[in-house]
Order: C-alpha cells, then sequence, then structure tokens
C-alpha cells in the first residue's frame, strides 16, 4: 500500500535519512516525493477515505461550498462557489516537515554552481496538506495549529512550487497571504490549490544573530586562553601553593573546574563545526547529524556539569574548614570526594539523560546547533537543574561560614595560611557562584521569553567570559599567587 510505504518514510525518525537524500545531486528528493502524491491524488475516482498512523487521505464531493477538520490540525473552507458535485482530494502530513526543506524564492539564492548560497532560518511549522479539486477555485482558507508553539515570528503563507530553482522546488507564497496569527493558529487565504503549509522564523531575532555569534566566539576563545594561561599558572605554583590540605584542595578544585571547561569549549566548538558543515545541510536547513552531535552534546554536558560540582567542591571545602574545625581528613580522601562529586555525579546524570531521552529522539535538538533538546523534552534541564541547585547550595554555605566568621574571627583555631587559604576560597565563591548562576538563569530566561534581545546577548556574553573569570576570580585574585 503506497501510503503505509509513505507513513513509514516520513516518520520522526526519518529526519536524517532525508537531509542524506536531498543532498544528492539532484537535491530534490523530498520534491519528488511530493510530486508522487499529487499524481497519486490526481489518479483517484470516486469517494475515498484511508488514514495511517501519519497520513489522512480524504476524497469526497461537495456543493457550492466546503469546509472540513483535517485531522484537528488543519481547517479548511471554500466559500460558495456556485458549483454542484464538485470532488476535492485532501491529502495531511502531519509530519513532512521532516522530508520538506525549507527552501523559500524569498529566503534562498542560488550561486553560480546552483547551490544555496544564503537562507533565512525558518521552519516548517504546520502540517503539510495537498489540496486537488475538479475545478478552478480562486478562495480558499486554511487554518493551521502550530507544531511548535513557542515559534511566533514572521508567520508566512506557502505552497510548494516544483518549478523554482531549476525544477528543484521550493517554499513559495506567491497567491497566498496571511491573515491572522491568533491562539497558536495561524490562518491564511489562498487564490490556488496545491500542497500548502507556512514557514516561521527561528526563536532568536534575526537581527542579533549576528552579534551573537561575534559575543560568542570571541568570548569563547578570550575563554580558552584565559584557562590555558591559568593552568600554567597552577603548574608553576603548585609546590609551594599546596603544602596544606586546605590550600592543596583549593588547587585541585581551580585545575579540574578549569580542565572542565576548557574541553566543553572545545566540544562547543566540534559541536559549532558539525551542525554548519554543509555537507550535512546541505538544504541550509540546518539539521544536525543525530550520531556526531549527541557525542559532542553528551561531552559538553558532562563537563559544564563537572564545572558545577567543582565548585561545589570548593564550596563543602570551605564549610569544612570553618565549621568543622576539629575534624580531620587525609588528602587522600579529601581527593577521593573531590573526584566523586567533581565527575562521578556529572556522568550519572549525562548518562540517565542519554538513557530517558534518546530512545524517542528526543536528546538533542534537532537543528541549528548541537546541544540539549528543550521543546519536546526538556533535556536541557539535566544541566539547568543541578547547575542552579549548586549555586543555591554554594550560597547558602556562604551564609553560613559568614555567620560564623563573623562570631568567632577567620578560623581560631587554624594555622595562618589555612587562614589564607579560606579567605580566599571564600572570596572565590563568593564572586564566582553568583556570577555562573547568574548565566545559566539567563540561559533559562532566554527559553522562557526568546524574543528578548537583552537576555540573549547578556547570557551570550556571562555565557563565553566563564573562562575569563576563573582566571582573574580563581587564580589572579590570590596575593600569594
Amino acid at each position: 500500500d503506497v501510503l503505509e510505504t509513505v507513513d513509514v518514510i516520513v516518520g520522526d525518525g526519518s529526519r536524517e535519512s532525508w537531509t542524506t537524500l536531498n543532498g544528492n545531486e539532484t537535491k530534490n528528493a523530498s520534491s519528488s516525493l511530493l510530486g508522487s502524491m499529487e499524481l497519486l491524488a490526481g489518479g483517484l475516482v470516486g469517494e475515498e477515505a484511508l488514514a495511517t498512523k501519519r497520513i489522512l487521505l480524504n476524497r469526497t464531493s461537495f456543493n457550492n461550498s466546503f469546509s472540513a477538520d483535517l485531522n484537528s490540525s488543519i481547517f479548511i473552507d471554500i466559500p460558495d462557489i456556485n458549483l454542484r458535485n464538485v470532488f476535492i482530494t485532501t491529502i495531511t502530513f502531519p509530519t513532512l516537515n521532516n522530508v520538506m526543506p525549507v527552501r523559500h524564492n524569498s529566503s534562498s539564492v542560488l550561486d553560480t554552481t546552483g547551490n544555496e548560497s544564503r537562507v533565512v532560518d525558518i521552519a516548517v511549522n504546520a502540517a503539510v496538506v495537498l489540496v486537488q479539486i475538479n475545478e478552478t477555485i480562486q478562495n480558499v482558507t486554511l487554518s493551521y495549529s502550530k507544531l511548535n508553539k513557542l515559534l511566533s515570528q514572521g508567520p508566512q503563507c506557502v505552497f510548494w512550487n516544483f518549478k523554482l530553482f531549476n525544477n528543484r522546488g521550493a517554499w513559495d507564497s506567491e497567491g497566498c497571504k496571511f491573515v491572522s496569527d491568533i491562539n497558536n493558529t495561524v490562518t491564511c487565504n489562498c487564490n490556488h490549490l496545491t500542497s500548502f503549509s507556512i514557514l516561521m522564523s527561528t526563536n532568536i531575532p534575526e537581527e542579533i544573530r549576528f552579534a551573537l555569534d561575534v559575543i560568542t566566539y570571541v568570548g569563547v576563545g578570550i575563554s580558552m586562553a584565559s584557562l590555558v594561561i591559568c593552568l600554567i599558572i597552577e603548574g608553576y605554583i603548585w609546590k609551594a601553593m599546596t603544602r596544606n590540605s586546605t590550600s592543596f584542595m583549593r588547587h585541585v578544585s581551580i585545575v579540574n573546574s578549569a580542565v572542565s571547561l576548557l574541553i566543553a569549549n572545545i566540544c562547543f566548538i566540534i559541536g559549532a563545526s558539525i551542525a554548519d558543515n554543509p555537507l550535512e545541510n546541505p538544504e541550509s536547513d540546518h539539521l544536525v547529524p543525530v550520531g556526531p552531535c549527541s557525542t559532542a552534546t553528551f561531552f559538553m554536558h558532562f563537563f559544564y556539569l563537572a564545572l558545577f560540582f567543582w565548585m561545589l567542591v570548593s564550596g563543602l571545602l570551605l564549610f569544612y574548614r570553618t565549621v568543622m574545625v576539629f575534624s580531620h581528613m587525609s588528602k587522600s580522601i579529601m581527593l577521593g570526594i573531590g573526584f566523586v562529586l567533581g565527575y562521578g555525579c556529572p556522568l550519572i546524570i549525562a548518562v540517565i539523560t542519554v538513557a530517558v531521552t534518546a530512545p524517542g529522539n528526543g536528546y538533542i535538538r534537532k537543528d541549528n546547533a548541537c546541544w540539549l533538546n528543550w521543546f519536546e523534552t526538556n533535556a536541557l534541564l539535566a544541566l539547568v537543574i543541578p547547575a542552579l541547585t549548586i549555586v543555591s547550595i554554594n550560597l547558602l554555605i556562604v551564609f553560613v561560614v559568614v555567620v560564623k566568621m563573623l562570631r568567632r574571627g577567620v578560623g581560631d583555631a587554624a594555622q595562618a595560611d589555612e587562614r589564607h587559604t579560606v579567605v580566599v576560597i571564600l572570596r572565590c565563591v563568593v564572586i564566582l557562584t553568583p556570577l555562573f548562576g547568574l548565566t545559566w538563569a539567563l540561559g533559562v530566561g532566554t527559553m522562557i521569553d526568546s524574543k528578548n534581545k537583552g537576555i540573549h546577548i547578556a547570557f551570550a556574553f556571562f555565557n563565553s567570559l566563564q573562562g575569563f573569570f576563573i582566571l582573574v576570580f580563581g587564580t589572579l585574585f590570590d596575593s600569594r599567587v
């Protein structure tokens, strides 16, 4: 059965396969599929009603006017046309957004080799509906339920024009106009019939994308250079600065925080190169390759978590040396606890995140970047929740420590070196914890208010300079360094 076959090949798990197919020499595999479905619809006789898991086909007749709710995702209305016994065929594809590229006649430009050289970041944000009729119709209204309800910018009413781009096909808005976008339903009006859908801009406002890229990549470069300098300094002063157990664990925490963030930044650059790879994204729709992107995302997730858990180690060390002044713990035990917290806990969280979300293809974003999924599975919370929890714990520790110090001074039972180290740790935790907490609070803000330019720019700035903060406040602010 043709519909059953098409149903299988346009499922949610087929996105990467269609990216590869659309990257062949003709670059029109998905257009050919849609063309075949139009030929199928044109060859039907009599009334039909067929349904598969993902596709709904209906062929019926009407007199004068027609309206129908197609699979609860599209509503079609043809007003009085003063004709009788008119046959109309509709085929609804709720998942054809996995198949069709986002080429658009006004947003894509072909270079001299026939490849697209520019495309605005847009997405197919509704089911695709094929409509055929045995009469000429010049007034049809279509109402679409959005697939991604968080997208709200620049809805475009489009149809698939098979003749554009040297017969490769592209979305075209000629003859269709936008009517309204109310309660996550976009309404369009067209003066012809074919295969329709809607295109919408992605979350980040287009006018600040370039600024965000500059801030991010320049900031990451500064961050990585700062981390390398930090590690060089720590290596040079290691013997002189690790004579007691407290100072030893402080510098272990700083070194591992720097290493974790440095590796996370390297994975970020690798992920960015994978996501922008033109061989993986020949149609410029920014779909990401699942395998390589999942690997890069896993290590980014793991090492960003490790950064926060090593900050927790610093906070617990501060608590231990100021509150539990009469207890003693050897260097080896402190080091073991530090590594279990610093790397063991992040590994457990990262593995559980993959195990829970990957089977349903919800581990990473589907497009634009290699990063944890937010819209379908909220996998990003597996980073945000532990990070903000650690920030809260460290702030609580700072409060308790400050109260203790005000009551009895800075470590009455401690030696001078110990007291100096405790003060340095306190200053480091007091400064870095709010900075890192603010960074990821802004990250949550970009998800809640995706169109706020200020939040996007602030998040990009603070997120990209975390390595610089570690160098300055973790190492250089120590007068003995």
